[in-house]
């Protein structure tokens, strides 16, 4: 069993080492990449990793608690301190691991066709295999120091993605905003650890394992209790950073920079998902605090509110999506912050599947505009491109909630439970969400596919439906939108509740369960279906007026054109922290670390002012080097009277 789990995060890292040989052998353009053979290593690779899951999946689902293998290796130690290379394989990391692998895999075959043309192919699959490897890592890691190594690397892997074409200065901008919002985060998420180290280690707790361990924590999570706020609170710092949330958001909607398949990847299926995931697997910690779960929901729906609203007017198709994302992880985290974990992670896994297929749905149709991503110089490519439009109207589905797609099961589980463990505010937060969801993407899927073609002639000669390669991918994943959520129909619509009951083990919490249970399937139902009728009475108007009267939307946008400039200026958050932020640190770093520090202090008084006032020591010893020795007798003269004067007085 250890072997294979081991050999899980190994098979994509052999992709990325033997894709980095043949980029770099390729680099002086003397030889032509081999397209063929790199992309069997990008694609067969990460399809044997989902291989292995799926026989992880069937070996270890039981028990349920899980396998922690022994430490394969240790890689840091000093006093009493060690970390380990250990795995932990639950329920928990299978399901993620799952997603990651079998999502992942997917989108590796479709950027076979997305980047055929690229010069740096190799370059690319490289980085993607990086990335699928320390994602592995993060989400099988047994302790916190390891999953901080996959939760680096992911962040390592997404500037890299990012700014892919660095040749561009905006998009090597996007990549090194992402990496410094991140890093701001991560440092949250290191003080959180060694809070929890040194509070152990006063315990006098010891464990071969290491005290980081997840078993070790959890153990002894009594002796956290007094620490579990700051500690929660800190960590959920990093989790603020990796997931996009607020104040930390503004990385992802830059991130879109990247090409269409990493934005699937790493900013809708797996990276932003880190910090759900941290938490969930540190749930036993959370439980501890319920000020740190109380802030963890309040900045979820806030968040999921506040994004939507910015992607009602966005006209960048990526854009749309990007905010559709951090709204949709606000709702994951509202989930996590009432102590729904099993909802959090089953719209952790539907979302992954609807919008990595809207994601990958707009990069098909940007490939066929050639680069075009303004959605008021499309519309009509429902007929051009009928796979596109198909999968891409499941997937809308599915994220606005409509039954029986999966987005219905997973969203309404998360507004039910809030509602049911009495967060009624943030449930009303939540409902009016899940209208403004259905507002902009029915607004993205009218605008896009359906009505009059608004595309630029030069472009129209070009425009097709995108290869197998992107299409099979667009298929599986509009099915997915579809079924995916299947496995979790609840028990007030006579379904089985399968998902939720295979996590509840993990989950072991009596009140939250007995909330739900007092709150009773009637009420379930009847929440379902007064959001159902909102979400799809809202998203019907919306296309009906996109459609046939573009122009009463018009009106209403010059009618309230100050709400929809602040709107479109994304509240002008991104000016603010650059007024705030960036500019005040670039004064500091210009009048205070350059001119004073650097050119006063270093240059000036240390560097060229020792060398001066050496200089100015040795010219005034040699104005005493005259040669004449009567001179020298009158000093030596002077010289004994001063000593002489000094021991008389």
């Amino acid at each position: 069993m250890a072997a294979f789990v081991a050999l899980l995060p190994l098979l994509p890292l052999l992709g990325a080492f033997l894709n980095g040989i043949v980029a770099v052998l390729c680099r002086s353009g003397l030889r032509e990449v081999p397209k063929a053979l790199v992309s069997l290593i990008g694609v067969g690779l990460p399809l044997g990793a989902f291989g292995l899951t799926l026989l992880l999946f069937s070996l270890a689902k039981n028990p349920a608690e899980g396998i922690s293998t022994a430490p394969l290796w240790t890689w840091i130690a000093f006093d009493d301190f060690a970390a380990h290379v250990a795995f932990k394989v639950d329920r928990l990391s299978l399901t993620l691991s799952l997603v990651v692998t079998g999502v992942g895999s997917l989108i590796h075959l479709y950027s076979v066709g997305y980047m055929s043309h690229d010069k740096g192919f190799a370059r690319y699959f490289s980085y993607l295999n990086l990335f699928l490897f320390s994602m592995l890592v993060l989400v099988l890691a047994g302790n916190l120091p390891l999953m901080f190594v996959g939760w680096e690397g992911v962040g390592l892997c997404s500037y890299l993605l990012i700014g892919f074409w660095f040749e561009d200065p905006a998009k090597a901008y996007a990549g090194k905003k992402a990496f410094i919002v991140n890093r701001i985060g991560d440092l949250g998420f290191l003080l959180g650890m060694f809070v929890l180290y040194t509070v152990l280690v006063k315990k006098g707790v010891a464990s071969p394992h290491g005290l980081l361990s997840f078993d070790i924590l959890q153990q002894y999570r009594t002796e956290l209790s007094g620490v579990a706020t700051l500690a929660c609170l800190l960590l959920f710092t990093g989790a603020v950073g990796k997931s996009a949330q607020i104040p930390l958001y503004v990385w992802l909607p830059d991130a879109m920079a990247g090409p269409t398949p990493v934005s699937a990847l790493i900013h809708a299926a797996t990276m932003v998902t880190a910090g759900i995931y941290m938490i969930a697997r540190l749930h036993f910690l959370y439980t501890l605090s319920p000020v740190a779960m109380e802030v963890v929901a309040v900045i979820g729906a806030s968040t999921a509110f506040f994004a939507a609203t910015i992607g009602l007017v966005q006209r960048d198709i990526k854009k749309v999506l990007a905010y559709s994302t951090v709204s949709q992880l606000g709702y994951m985290f509202l989930a996590l912050g009432v102590g729904a974990f099993s909802a959090a992670i089953f719209h952790l896994v539907t979302h992954a599947f609807f919008k990595a297929c809207l994601f990958l749905g707009s990069g098909s149709v940007i490939h066929a505009l050639s680069g075009e991503q303004d959605i008021w110089k499309m519309g009509g490519l429902r007929k051009r491109m009928p796979v596109t439009f198909a999968t891409f109207f499941m997937a809308t589905l599915a994220i606005v909630g409509l039954f029986p797609f999966a987005g219905f099961f997973s969203k309404d589980a998360i507004l039910f439970q809030t509602f049911a463990t009495n967060h009624k505010i943030l449930w009303g937060v939540g409902f009016v969400t899940a209208g403004l969801t259905a507002f902009y993407m029915s607004r993205l899927l009218t605008v896009v596919f359906l009505g009059s073609n608004r595309t630029e002639k030069e472009k129209l000669a070009h425009l097709h439906e995108s290869p197998l390669s992107m299409t099979i991918p667009l298929i599986l994943l509009g099915l997915l939108s579809l079924g995916g959520g299947w496995m979790a129909i609840p028990e007030a619509l006579h379904g089985g509740d399968h998902f939720f009951k295979w996590l509840a083990p993990l989950f072991p919490y009596e009140h939250f369960f007995d909330l739900l249970e007092a709150a009773g399937h009637g009420l379930e139902l009847l929440f379902s279906v007064v959001t159902l009728l909102w979400v799809f009475h809202l998203g019907l108007i919306t296309m009906i007026l996109y459609a046939q009267k573009p122009a009463i939307m018009d009106r209403l946008a010059g009618r309230f054109r100050r709400l929809h400039k602040i709107l479109e200026e994304k509240y002008y958050l991104d000016e603010i922290y650059n007024f705030l932020v960036v500019r005040s640190i670039e004064s500091f770093s210009r009048v205070v670390l350059w001119r004073f520090h650097d050119e006063k202090v270093v240059d000036g008084l240390l560097v060229h002012g020792s060398a001066e006032t050496v200089g100015l020591m040795g010219r005034t010893l040699n104005l005493l080097q005259t040669g004449v020795v009567q001179n020298y007798a009158l000093f030596f003269i002077v010289g004994v009277i001063f000593l002489i004067a000094c021991v008389i007085l």
